[in-house]
C-alpha cells in the first residue's frame, strides 16, 4: 500500500523576481547662500515697491509695480530657481531661464575650471548654476594639501600634480563635479541612462519677466 504524497501547501512569500526594483531617490545640489540672498532681495524689493504704491503719487505706484513685475522673475531666476538633480538614470539642471535633462549617455565630461559645467557627447556645454565654484576655497584647499604633504611621515616633500588635483577637490564645488563625473562614468552604459538631451525654456521665468519690461518701457515712453 503506497502512502499518498502531502500536497504542498501554496508559499505566501513574494517572489523576488516579480518585484520590481525601486529607482533611487535624486540628489538635489543647490547654494543655500543663492537662496538666502534671493529671500533677502525678494523682501527688500517687496518693501520698496510696496512702499511707493502706498505712499506714491502720480505714475509712481504704477512704475513701482512695473518694476517689481520685472525684478521678481530675475531675482527667483538667479538665486532662488538654480538646482541640479542627479539619479541613476540622468542629470537634470535647473539654470535661470532653461531646464536641461541629460541621460548619463549623453554626458561626455562634468569639469570645473572658473564655473561648473556639463559637456555632452556632441558638443554642447551646459553652466551648473547651482554648483557654484569658490577660488578661495580652491586656494584655501591646495594650501592644506600642500600642508600635509610636508608634514608627511614618510617623508615626501614635494606636492605633485596629483597632490595638487586632489587638493583642488576639496573644496565644496568641486567635491560635488568630481561625484557627478564619477556618476556619469558609472552609469553612462546602463539601459535606463540612455537617450538625447531636452532643453526645455523655463516660461513661467521669461514670461512675467517680459511683461514687466514692456509695462516699464510703456510708462517710461509715455511719461
Amino acid at each position: 500500500m503506497t502512502t499518498p504524497e502531502p500536497t504542498p501547501e501554496p508559499s505566501h512569500e513574494p517572489s523576488r523576481e516579480s518585484t520590481p526594483a525601486q529607482p533611487s531617490a535624486a540628489t538635489v545640489f543647490r547654494s543655500p547662500l543663492g537662496i538666502a540672498s534671493g529671500v533677502f532681495l525678494l523682501i527688500l524689493a517687496a518693501l520698496f515697491a510696496g512702499d511707493a504704491m502706498v505712499r506714491g503719487e502720480g505714475r509712481a505706484p504704477w512704475l513701482a509695480l512695473a518694476g517689481l513685475v520685472l525684478a521678481v522673475p530675475l531675482i527667483v531666476a538667479f538665486t532662488i530657481r538654480p538646482a541640479v538633480y542627479a539619479d541613476d538614470d540622468r542629470l537634470r539642471i535647473r539654470n535661470p531661464f532653461r531646464s536641461i535633462t541629460l541621460p548619463w549617455a549623453a554626458v561626455a565630461d562634468v569639469r570645473a575650471g572658473y564655473s561648473s559645467e556639463v559637456f555632452t557627447q556632441e558638443g554642447a556645454k551646459y553652466q551648473l548654476w547651482a554648483i557654484p565654484v569658490s577660488l578661495r576655497q580652491r586656494k584655501k584647499a591646495a594650501r592644506n594639501a600642500a600642508r600635509a604633504s610636508q608634514d608627511d611621515p614618510h617623508g615626501r616633500t614635494s606636492v605633485t600634480a596629483d597632490v595638487r588635483d586632489s587638493a583642488a577637490r576639496m573644496a565644496v564645488g568641486d567635491k560635488t563635479v568630481a561625484d557627478l563625473r564619477e556618476l556619469a562614468e558609472l552609469r553612462g552604459g546602463t539601459p535606463g541612462a540612455q537617450g538625447e538631451p531636452q532643453v526645455r525654456w523655463a516660461y513661467e521665468i521669461v514670461g512675467p519677466a517680459v511683461a514687466g519690461l514692456l509695462l516699464l518701457v510703456i510708462l517710461l515712453a509715455t511719461g
